[in-house]
Protein backbone atom coordinates (compact mmCIF):
# COMPACT_ATOMS: atom_id res chain seq x y z
CA UNK A 1 0.00 0.00 0.00
CA UNK A 2 1.41 3.17 -1.02
CA UNK A 3 1.80 6.09 1.61
CA UNK A 4 2.38 9.33 1.94
CA UNK A 5 5.48 9.70 4.62
CA UNK A 6 6.91 13.02 6.22
CA UNK A 7 8.87 14.10 8.44
CA UNK A 8 7.82 15.43 11.86
CA UNK A 9 9.98 15.65 15.19
CA UNK A 10 13.42 13.83 13.09
CA UNK A 11 10.72 10.54 13.43
CA UNK A 12 9.01 9.14 10.56
CA UNK A 13 5.23 9.74 10.15
CA UNK A 14 3.32 7.42 7.68
CA UNK A 15 -0.15 8.91 6.46
CA UNK A 16 -1.96 5.96 4.69
CA UNK A 17 -3.87 7.07 1.67
CA UNK A 18 -7.38 6.73 3.66
CA UNK A 19 -9.66 4.61 5.88
CA UNK A 20 -11.86 2.33 6.06
CA UNK A 21 -15.44 3.06 7.78
CA UNK A 22 -16.49 -0.51 9.24
CA UNK A 23 -18.86 -0.16 12.11
CA UNK A 24 -21.87 -1.48 10.20
CA UNK A 25 -20.37 -4.93 8.20
CA UNK A 26 -21.75 -7.07 11.03
CA UNK A 27 -25.79 -5.46 11.81
CA UNK A 28 -28.38 -7.82 10.71
CA UNK A 29 -31.41 -5.93 8.97
CA UNK A 30 -29.02 -3.13 7.75
CA UNK A 31 -30.88 -2.11 5.02
CA UNK A 32 -33.75 -1.10 7.30
CA UNK A 33 -31.84 0.86 9.45
CA UNK A 34 -30.10 3.10 6.37
CA UNK A 35 -33.92 3.79 5.09
CA UNK A 36 -34.27 5.07 8.65
CA UNK A 37 -31.77 7.38 8.41
CA UNK A 38 -32.53 8.59 5.12
CA UNK A 39 -36.32 9.45 6.41
CA UNK A 40 -34.32 10.86 9.56
CA UNK A 41 -32.31 12.82 7.03
CA UNK A 42 -34.86 14.13 5.09
CA UNK A 43 -37.05 15.12 8.17
CA UNK A 44 -33.84 16.51 9.09
CA UNK A 45 -33.34 19.31 6.57
CA UNK A 46 -36.96 20.10 5.24
CA UNK A 47 -37.96 20.53 9.00
CA UNK A 48 -35.10 22.80 9.62
CA UNK A 49 -35.00 24.33 6.52
CA UNK A 50 -38.76 25.63 6.89
CA UNK A 51 -37.56 27.15 10.41
CA UNK A 52 -34.82 29.37 8.69
CA UNK A 53 -36.80 30.46 5.84
CA UNK A 54 -39.48 31.30 7.96
CA UNK A 55 -37.07 33.07 10.66
CA UNK A 56 -35.36 34.96 8.02
CA UNK A 57 -38.34 36.40 5.33
CA UNK A 58 -39.96 37.78 8.72
CA UNK A 59 -38.78 40.80 10.32
CA UNK A 60 -40.42 40.68 13.17
CA UNK A 61 -38.80 37.16 14.26
CA UNK A 62 -35.58 38.82 13.87
CA UNK A 63 -35.38 38.90 18.33
CA UNK A 64 -32.88 37.33 19.98
CA UNK A 65 -34.59 34.40 20.96
CA UNK A 66 -35.16 33.92 17.14
CA UNK A 67 -31.49 34.10 16.07
CA UNK A 68 -30.98 31.53 19.02
CA UNK A 69 -33.32 29.44 17.68
CA UNK A 70 -32.33 29.31 13.68
CA UNK A 71 -28.28 29.31 14.90
CA UNK A 72 -30.11 26.03 16.25
CA UNK A 73 -31.25 24.77 13.31
CA UNK A 74 -28.56 25.69 11.18
CA UNK A 75 -25.89 23.70 13.56
CA UNK A 76 -29.25 20.88 13.05
CA UNK A 77 -28.93 20.68 9.15
CA UNK A 78 -25.05 20.41 9.02
CA UNK A 79 -24.49 17.71 11.77
CA UNK A 80 -27.18 15.33 9.94
CA UNK A 81 -25.32 16.54 6.52
CA UNK A 82 -21.58 15.46 7.81
CA UNK A 83 -22.65 12.12 8.26
CA UNK A 84 -25.89 10.73 7.05
CA UNK A 85 -25.04 11.14 3.08
CA UNK A 86 -21.73 9.21 3.64
CA UNK A 87 -23.66 6.24 5.90
CA UNK A 88 -25.96 6.22 2.62
CA UNK A 89 -23.19 6.12 0.30
CA UNK A 90 -21.59 3.15 2.12
CA UNK A 91 -24.58 1.30 1.94
CA UNK A 92 -26.01 1.94 -1.85
CA UNK A 93 -22.57 2.03 -3.53
CA UNK A 94 -20.80 -0.56 -1.37
CA UNK A 95 -18.16 1.73 -1.51
CA UNK A 96 -16.65 2.07 2.81
CA UNK A 97 -13.24 3.87 2.03
CA UNK A 98 -12.61 8.20 2.60
CA UNK A 99 -9.34 9.67 1.89
CA UNK A 100 -7.17 10.50 4.50
CA UNK A 101 -7.59 14.34 4.40
CA UNK A 102 -11.31 13.83 3.83
CA UNK A 103 -11.24 11.67 7.25
CA UNK A 104 -10.06 14.81 8.86
CA UNK A 105 -12.38 17.08 7.36
CA UNK A 106 -15.54 14.92 8.54
CA UNK A 107 -13.67 14.43 12.08
CA UNK A 108 -13.18 18.31 12.46
CA UNK A 109 -16.77 19.73 10.83
CA UNK A 110 -18.41 16.84 13.03
CA UNK A 111 -17.01 17.44 16.34
CA UNK A 112 -16.82 21.27 15.36
CA UNK A 113 -21.11 20.62 15.10
CA UNK A 114 -21.54 18.58 18.39
CA UNK A 115 -19.76 21.09 20.34
CA UNK A 116 -22.17 24.05 18.36
CA UNK A 117 -24.90 21.76 19.35
CA UNK A 118 -23.98 21.89 22.84
CA UNK A 119 -23.37 25.74 22.88
CA UNK A 120 -26.67 26.26 21.21
CA UNK A 121 -28.68 24.67 24.10
CA UNK A 122 -26.63 26.65 26.15
CA UNK A 123 -27.68 29.54 24.54
CA UNK A 124 -31.78 28.89 24.59
CA UNK A 125 -31.27 28.44 28.39
CA UNK A 126 -29.95 31.33 28.36
CA UNK A 127 -32.21 33.36 26.77
CA UNK A 128 -34.93 31.44 29.32
CA UNK A 129 -32.55 32.28 31.68
CA UNK A 130 -32.83 36.57 31.82
CA UNK A 131 -36.62 36.06 30.38
CA UNK A 132 -37.69 34.52 33.32
CA UNK A 133 -35.52 35.50 36.42
CA UNK A 134 -35.14 39.50 34.51
CA UNK A 135 -38.67 40.18 32.93
CA UNK A 136 -38.08 43.40 33.14
CA UNK A 137 -34.65 43.76 32.30
CA UNK A 138 -35.16 41.63 29.38
CA UNK A 139 -35.66 43.88 26.27
CA UNK A 140 -32.01 46.15 27.59
CA UNK A 141 -29.86 42.91 28.35
CA UNK A 142 -31.19 40.18 25.81
CA UNK A 143 -30.46 42.35 22.75
CA UNK A 144 -30.08 41.20 19.07
CA UNK A 145 -26.36 42.77 19.31
CA UNK A 146 -25.27 40.69 22.45
CA UNK A 147 -26.74 37.27 21.33
CA UNK A 148 -24.90 38.12 18.09
CA UNK A 149 -22.01 38.27 19.54
CA UNK A 150 -22.89 35.03 22.01
CA UNK A 151 -23.36 33.67 19.41
CA UNK A 152 -20.28 34.35 17.12
CA UNK A 153 -18.02 33.81 20.20
CA UNK A 154 -18.97 30.27 20.27
CA UNK A 155 -18.76 29.60 16.91
CA UNK A 156 -15.37 30.94 16.71
CA UNK A 157 -14.65 28.87 20.15
CA UNK A 158 -15.67 25.63 18.91
CA UNK A 159 -13.88 25.94 15.43
CA UNK A 160 -10.69 26.56 16.84
CA UNK A 161 -10.52 24.28 19.34
CA UNK A 162 -11.16 21.36 17.18
CA UNK A 163 -8.72 22.76 14.45
CA UNK A 164 -6.40 21.95 17.08
CA UNK A 165 -7.53 18.96 18.29
CA UNK A 166 -8.04 17.40 14.48
CA UNK A 167 -4.25 19.34 13.68
CA UNK A 168 -2.64 17.11 16.07
CA UNK A 169 -3.79 13.57 14.23
CA UNK A 170 -1.31 14.33 11.88
CA UNK A 171 1.52 13.44 14.23
CA UNK A 172 0.36 10.21 14.32
CA UNK A 173 1.61 7.34 11.84
CA UNK A 174 -0.49 4.50 10.28
CA UNK A 175 1.32 1.81 9.22
CA UNK A 176 -1.18 -1.08 10.53
CA UNK A 177 -5.22 -1.18 9.99
CA UNK A 178 -6.89 1.53 8.39
CA UNK A 179 -10.03 -0.22 9.40
CA UNK A 180 -12.16 2.25 11.56
CA UNK A 181 -14.84 0.23 13.69
CA UNK A 182 -16.98 3.21 13.51
CA UNK A 183 -19.95 5.13 11.14
CA UNK A 184 -17.52 8.07 10.20
CA UNK A 185 -14.38 9.46 10.70
CA UNK A 186 -14.20 9.34 14.47
CA UNK A 187 -11.72 10.06 16.88
CA UNK A 188 -10.79 7.80 19.22
CA UNK A 189 -11.03 4.98 16.79
CA UNK A 190 -8.85 6.67 14.32
CA UNK A 191 -6.28 6.97 17.04
CA UNK A 192 -6.36 3.88 18.42
CA UNK A 193 -5.08 2.46 15.22
CA UNK A 194 -2.05 4.37 15.27
CA UNK A 195 1.22 2.84 15.53
CA UNK A 196 3.14 5.41 17.83
CA UNK A 197 1.95 6.98 21.11
CA UNK A 198 -1.23 8.62 20.92
CA UNK A 199 -1.25 9.87 24.39
CA UNK A 200 -1.74 13.51 23.82
CA UNK A 201 -4.47 12.55 21.38
CA UNK A 202 -6.11 10.36 24.22
CA UNK A 203 -6.11 13.18 26.64
CA UNK A 204 -7.15 16.01 23.81
CA UNK A 205 -10.33 13.71 23.25
CA UNK A 206 -10.85 13.18 27.31
CA UNK A 207 -10.50 17.18 28.58
CA UNK A 208 -12.70 18.32 25.23
CA UNK A 209 -15.21 15.93 25.63
CA UNK A 210 -15.87 16.91 29.03
CA UNK A 211 -15.23 21.05 28.31
CA UNK A 212 -16.94 21.20 25.31
CA UNK A 213 -19.99 19.12 26.71
CA UNK A 214 -19.82 19.39 30.23
CA UNK A 215 -19.18 22.98 30.30
CA UNK A 216 -22.56 23.95 28.62
CA UNK A 217 -24.83 21.01 30.29
CA UNK A 218 -23.67 22.64 34.03
CA UNK A 219 -24.25 26.35 32.34
CA UNK A 220 -27.79 24.91 31.41
CA UNK A 221 -27.91 23.03 35.03
CA UNK A 222 -27.26 26.30 37.15
CA UNK A 223 -29.40 28.33 34.58
CA UNK A 224 -32.13 25.88 35.86
CA UNK A 225 -32.03 26.36 39.25
CA UNK A 226 -31.58 29.70 39.06
CA UNK A 227 -34.77 29.97 36.95
CA UNK A 228 -37.02 27.48 39.77
CA UNK A 229 -35.63 29.54 42.49
CA UNK A 230 -37.49 32.66 40.73
CA UNK A 231 -40.39 30.60 39.59
CA UNK A 232 -41.02 29.44 43.08
CA UNK A 233 -40.76 33.33 44.48
CA UNK A 234 -43.77 33.81 41.90
CA UNK A 235 -47.26 34.29 44.53
CA UNK A 236 -49.46 33.39 41.61
CA UNK A 237 -49.48 29.84 40.55
CA UNK A 238 -50.81 30.75 37.20
CA UNK A 239 -47.61 32.60 36.83
CA UNK A 240 -45.33 30.09 38.10
CA UNK A 241 -47.02 27.26 35.71
CA UNK A 242 -46.99 29.99 32.16
CA UNK A 243 -43.24 30.26 33.11
CA UNK A 244 -42.10 26.54 33.51
CA UNK A 245 -44.38 25.80 30.44
CA UNK A 246 -42.18 27.89 28.59
CA UNK A 247 -39.45 25.55 29.50
CA UNK A 248 -40.85 22.08 28.74
CA UNK A 249 -39.12 21.84 25.19
CA UNK A 250 -36.29 22.73 26.08
CA UNK A 251 -36.01 20.88 28.84
CA UNK A 252 -36.62 17.78 26.33
CA UNK A 253 -34.00 19.07 23.67
CA UNK A 254 -31.75 18.97 26.57
CA UNK A 255 -32.56 15.23 27.73
CA UNK A 256 -32.23 14.15 24.20
CA UNK A 257 -29.06 15.29 23.22
CA UNK A 258 -26.78 15.08 26.56
CA UNK A 259 -28.79 11.68 28.35
CA UNK A 260 -27.54 9.41 25.23
CA UNK A 261 -24.05 10.86 25.03
CA UNK A 262 -22.82 11.15 28.33
CA UNK A 263 -23.77 7.24 28.76
CA UNK A 264 -21.93 6.55 25.54
CA UNK A 265 -18.80 8.54 26.22
CA UNK A 266 -18.30 6.87 29.72
CA UNK A 267 -19.03 3.41 29.58
CA UNK A 268 -17.33 3.32 25.92
CA UNK A 269 -14.64 6.22 25.96
CA UNK A 270 -13.29 5.47 29.77
CA UNK A 271 -14.56 2.16 30.83
CA UNK A 272 -14.55 0.21 27.55
CA UNK A 273 -17.10 -2.03 28.51
CA UNK A 274 -19.83 -1.47 25.63
CA UNK A 275 -19.99 -3.89 22.42
CA UNK A 276 -18.30 -2.33 20.09
CA UNK A 277 -21.30 -3.03 17.70
CA UNK A 278 -23.83 -1.54 20.18
CA UNK A 279 -21.69 1.15 20.78
CA UNK A 280 -21.82 2.56 16.57
CA UNK A 281 -25.44 2.21 16.76
CA UNK A 282 -26.12 3.71 19.86
CA UNK A 283 -23.76 6.60 18.78
CA UNK A 284 -25.17 6.71 15.48
CA UNK A 285 -28.64 6.87 16.48
CA UNK A 286 -27.78 9.80 19.75
CA UNK A 287 -25.94 12.37 16.70
CA UNK A 288 -28.54 11.78 14.12
CA UNK A 289 -31.77 11.85 16.07
CA UNK A 290 -31.73 15.20 18.01
CA UNK A 291 -31.31 17.24 14.61
CA UNK A 292 -34.26 15.36 13.28
CA UNK A 293 -36.87 15.83 16.14
CA UNK A 294 -35.49 19.80 17.69
CA UNK A 295 -37.47 21.42 15.43
CA UNK A 296 -40.68 19.46 15.99
CA UNK A 297 -40.32 19.56 19.34
CA UNK A 298 -39.35 23.01 19.97
CA UNK A 299 -38.86 25.60 16.85
CA UNK A 300 -41.92 24.16 15.10
CA UNK A 301 -44.20 24.59 18.17
CA UNK A 302 -43.10 27.85 19.28
CA UNK A 303 -46.56 29.98 18.69
CA UNK A 304 -44.86 32.67 16.47
CA UNK A 305 -43.38 30.26 13.84
CA UNK A 306 -46.02 27.94 14.25
CA UNK A 307 -48.66 30.35 12.82
CA UNK A 308 -46.32 31.55 9.93
CA UNK A 309 -45.05 28.56 8.75
CA UNK A 310 -48.63 27.34 8.45
CA UNK A 311 -49.87 30.55 6.93
CA UNK A 312 -46.38 29.67 4.40
CA UNK A 313 -47.61 26.31 3.48
CA UNK A 314 -51.60 27.27 3.18
CA UNK A 315 -50.18 29.57 0.72
CA UNK A 316 -48.27 26.82 -1.20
Amino acid sequence: MSSLKTVLNDSLIIHPPGFYIIGFETFPFISVYFIFLAFVYVVTVLSNSLVIYVIAFNHCLHTPKFLAVVNLAVVDVILNTCTIPSMLKIFLVKDNFIPFNLCLLQMFVYYAIVSMESCALAILAYDRLIAICFPLRHNSINTLRSMSCIVGLTWSFALGVITISTSIMTRLSFCNSVRVFSYFCDYAPVFRLACNDYTMQWYVASFLSVFLLGGPFTFILLSYVSILVTVFKMKSLDSRVKALATCVEHIILVAVFYIPLFVIFTIGFYLRQIDPDQRVLSLSLASCIPPCINPIVYSLKTKEIKIRALAMLRKI
